[in-house]
């Protein structure tokens, strides 16, 4: 199937980016393999990648997609809720490298596919080569019949930017600024784009996101929409950590701002955990690093945090480190989303390779494909 990629606005054509809380048709993922992000074969990060399809499983469907020479293996792990379907990929980032589906107020689905470089390209990007991810987005929606919208000219991930699915857009300086991502374009150039993109009619700039996230610091580690006008807030209380001044600027700009309808924010704060989670001695020698590559070190400090979840029809899958700020986070996200439950997953296996249960997920909004 050839699907025409569309060079007209999705804005101009009625579409706009939905709140994540919305209805979904299902969730896509990837199944982890490269060795410089998955130490010893992945195969930690493969049990914690079937915990968190089968529990996205419980109430939305689950697309897996696996290289093939992991497909099988991938079959073999899944239960048959989970659909495996053969595609090359560099890595297993889903969110990022994956389709941002807009719709439009007749229900209808399209996809759009961002130029991908690895985030940050030559200037600070995290590997040299990423043609294979570059392309799943639109492969992706050619393969489920999904028309596309042709972005290729812009530098986006899609753990960059949370849409409230009503024109209010969170992102942060940190990243959209980065020199790797669109150095060539102004502040207000990269707000025209997404403005044109994604139905935004209001974009929060964030100063920050996670101290040590190698993504240039994505809004996806750092603030969420819980629902139009209420996010949570990754937290510290203590004023050593290096993250206590960078959510104090983010909190203290969203105390000031409004939303796209005039709302001030509900913000709940959700403590990062209380003991940095850090790569161990054991793991790094399990790691095998390309040429090129971003390579961890024994000690380094990981950007974990309890925002990073994942928002399903019907439940959150929230990141547990073994610390004992776990609970609370799992507290705090059940009186925000009384409607779901709360799935917690062990998800150090995944935050190693630099990202979390949001990071591997994307989801694919309700409605008809035309």
């Amino acid at each position: 199937m050839t699907i025409e990629r569309l060079k007209n606005l999705p804005a101009d054509d009625g579409f706009y980016m939905p709140g994540e809380f919305e209805p979904h048709r299902g969730c896509i993922m990837i199944w982890p393999k490269r060795p410089g992000s998955w130490p010893f074969g992945a195969k930690e990060a493969r049990k914690a990648f079937v915990q968190i399809a089968e529990a996205i499983a419980d109430s939305e469907s689950v697309i897996m997609l696996a290289e093939p020479d992991v497909a099988e293996n991938a079959r073999e792990m899944l239960s048959e809720r989970i659909e495996v379907v053969e595609m090359e990929s560099d890595d297993a980032w889903a969110r990022d490298v994956g389709p941002t589906f807009v719709v439009n107020g007749h229900g209808e689905v399209r996809g759009i596919d961002w130029q991908f470089n690895a985030w940050g390209g030559t200037a600070d990007g995290l590997y040299q080569d990423w043609d294979k991810d570059d392309l799943v987005a639109g492969r992706f929606c050619e393969r489920f019949g999904y028309p596309v919208y042709d972005a290729k000219h812009f530098v986006l991930e899609g753990g960059s930017i949370h849409s409230d699915g009503e024109g209010t857009l969170l992102v942060t300086e940190a990243c959209l600024l980065s020199p790797g991502r669109n150095p060539s374009l102004t502040k207000t150039q990269i707000e025209e784009q997404l403005t044109a993109y994604l139905g935004a009619k209001k974009i929060i700039w964030l100063k920050h996101g996670i101290y040590q996230d190698e993504t240039n610091e994505h809004v996806d580690n750092v603030c969420a929409f819980v629902r139009p006008g209420e996010v949570v807030l990754a937290w510290t209380d203590d004023e050593d950590d290096p993250q206590y001044e960078m959510s104090l600027a983010d909190l203290k700009l969203l105390e000031e701002e409004t939303d796209a309808a005039g709302r001030h924010f509900k913000i709940h704060k959700l403590l990062i955990p209380k003991n940095p989670v850090c790569i161990r001695e054991d793991e790094l020698s399990g790691f095998v690093f390309e040429a090129g590559e971003d390579e961890r070190e024994a000690g380094e400090r990981l950007a974990a945090s309890y925002v990073n979840f994942y928002i399903s029809n019907g439940g959150v899958i929230v990141p547990q480190f073994g610390d004992e700020h776990d609970g609370e986070a799992v507290r705090i996200l059940k009186e925000c989303f009384p409607e779901r439950n709360i799935y917690p997953v062990y998800a150090r296996d995944i935050i190693v390779g630099g990202g979390n249960i949001h990071c591997i997920t994307q989801q694919i909004p309700k409605g008809e494909i035309q």
